[in-house]
């Protein structure tokens, strides 16, 4: 008999795809000390404008990011300050296991699953 994942678990799962590329990754880290506009998020990570701009698409989508208008410009931010919580969490844990999670083999850069996203960068 097959085991089932819970629907919990491969929802949980879908929500770390959100953090798991390195440039929706950056995206959220620049966006963690409030809203910004594109430009400034460019500027920040260090991504082309179109990168970001198709991330950002992503994030929002998943409901991670939100967008409103200001004059002629969007700004982006973080959809729920938890997100931004998480990130810190996720640094506090990091600073603990960061040479296990540095020498791991199990999650190469090569590994195709990291790479969904491949086709936006």
């Amino acid at each position: 008999m097959p085991t089932l994942i819970p629907s919990t678990t491969t929802l949980k799962a879908k929500l770390f795809r959100g953090f798991s590329d390195v440039s929706r990754l950056s995206i959220l880290e620049a966006l963690r000390d409030g809203p910004l506009p594109v430009g400034s998020i460019v500027e920040k990570t260090g991504l082309s404008r179109t990168n970001v701009s198709n991330h950002l698409r992503c994030l929002a989508d998943c409901d991670l990011v939100v967008a409103h208008s200001q004059g002629r410009y969007t700004f982006y931010q973080v959809s729920d300050p938890r997100v931004a919580g998480f990130l810190s969490l996720a640094d506090e844990l990091l600073h603990d296991v960061a040479r296990g999670v540095y020498e791991c083999t199990r999650y190469a850069s090569d590994d195709p699953c990291l790479h969904e996203g491949a086709e936006m960068r």
